[in-house]
């Protein structure tokens, strides 16, 4: 694997290494402070209700997409689940990063398995950000290939009975799934996309894990019952 060529930020981001033993799992989130993670403008992030909330509003709009950075070091091999819930209008979009890495802006860049409204083809898509853009579209299973060219079939799961199964404005769930060269992800445990990754320049085996906040209009997304198991082994 080649590593892409970007200058890592470090200051404000203090990585602390936790050993976790394969097939055990960690909770990532207290459910009562931010403590464990970090980004470099905290004025979004907050914990509401139990959860992990970011906020942009008209007092305090988000120009650039924010991201929260867990502070437990790089993952690889991993099984990680989550509960999600947007509120906003059409455009409300998010994302959990996953294997990625950070410029010294505080963007995360790296595999992207995106969040917003069903109406939005992004809901449960695997995306690249800054990166390759859209891998794989709720309902894919797409190959990229060594030369950068996408293979793409349709899963035998439609995307239609994961859309059918999300409740809008209520918790919805996230299982992402990454194996090698291979991400997974179920919505509310429907298989939406698959992406099988052969461009060893481009693709990452691990990296950080992060929540975005994608600039935008006014609109809330939370997160909670973070859990991470690592699958490598080691």
């Amino acid at each position: 694997m080649k590593r892409r060529k970007f200058q890592i930020l470090a200051l404000g981001f203090l990585f602390i290494v936790f050993p976790l033993k394969a097939d055990e799992p960690k909770v990532l989130f207290d459910g009562k402070t931010l403590a464990g993670w970090s980004a470099p403008e905290l004025s979004y992030w907050s914990v509401e209700d139990g959860a992990i909330t970011a906020t942009a509003s008209e007092e305090n709009p988000c120009t650039k997409n924010q991201f929260l950075v867990w502070q437990g070091g790089d993952i690889s091999d991993f099984k990680l689940t989550l509960n999600f819930k947007v509120d906003g209008g059409p455009k409300a979009n998010s994302g959990v990063q996953v294997r990625s890495q950070v410029l010294e802006d505080g963007h995360a860049v790296g595999y992207q398995v995106d969040i917003s409204h069903p109406e939005a083809p992004l809901l449960g898509a695997i995306y690249d950000e800054h990166g390759r853009k859209m891998l794989s579209t709720r309902g894919e299973k797409t190959v990229v290939k060594a030369d950068g060219s996408f293979e793409k079939t349709a899963l035998t799961e439609s995307g239609e009975a994961a859309v059918s199964s999300y409740k809008a404005g209520e918790w919805n769930s996230y299982e992402i799934v990454g194996q090698g060269n291979q991400i997974t992800v179920k919505l509310n445990g429907h298989l939406t996309a698959e992406v099988i990754d052969l461009q060893e320049e481009e693709r990452e085996l691990s990296g950080i894990l992060a929540l975005q906040l994608h600039s935008g209009p006014p609109m809330k997304v939370q997160f909670k019952d973070l859990v991470l198991t690592n699958l490598s082994g080691e």
